[in-house]
């Protein structure tokens, strides 16, 4: 999409999310983690993404899509009700929080040698992520990742609960 936005006459990340707007709700929510404002904003999305998506893809590939739409519909909708007025929020950091939360929760919630390990090894390499959920910049939205870390807990309780009703059945 970076490159389409240095072709095309018009910006793309027009259509990201903007708060309280039809236009900011669809295709915002949805076209918001593919628009980036920068190369670097891009590459700091992209290796959270990539380790925890490949880390959940590997240990639950169902459980893996369910927090990723989890995530990026609560992110989405979180930005959409919560950020400032007239401001256009972009990227995928909202996602890459949500994998986050989903693995730290599945840690919890499965309860499972394996998830818990994983849980923790995750929090040891991307924890000091957690202050991402706190307004410390104007320009790096808190709502994008509050939003979609409470949306990968509520998949992580989601998957827990289908795996145990799975089991009793």
């Amino acid at each position: 999409m970076l490159l389409a936005d240095l072709v095309l006459p018009a910006h793309l990340t027009q259509y990201g999310i903007t708060p309280r707007t039809l236009d900011g709700l669809v295709p915002g929510i949805l076209a918001a983690p593919f628009l980036h404002a920068d190369a670097a904003h891009l590459a700091a999305n992209t290796v959270p993404l990539v380790v925890m998506g490949v880390i959940c893809a590997l240990r639950d590939r169902r459980g893996m899509w369910t927090a990723l739409v989890f995530a990026l519909v609560a992110s989405g909708l979180g930005v959409w009700l919560v950020s400032p007025a007239n401001s256009v929020t972009v990227g995928a950091s909202g996602v890459a929080f949500g994998l986050l939360g989903y693995l730290l929760a599945r840690g919890v919630f499965m309860r499972r040698i394996g998830d818990l390990l994983i849980a923790l090894l995750v929090f040891a390499v991307y924890g000091s992520l957690i202050w991402g959920v706190l307004p410390t910049s104007p320009y790096v939205s808190w709502q994008a990742h509050l939003f979609g870390f409470l949306g990968g807990i509520a998949a992580a309780i989601a998957v827990a609960r289908a795996r145990r009703s799975e089991a009793a059945a």
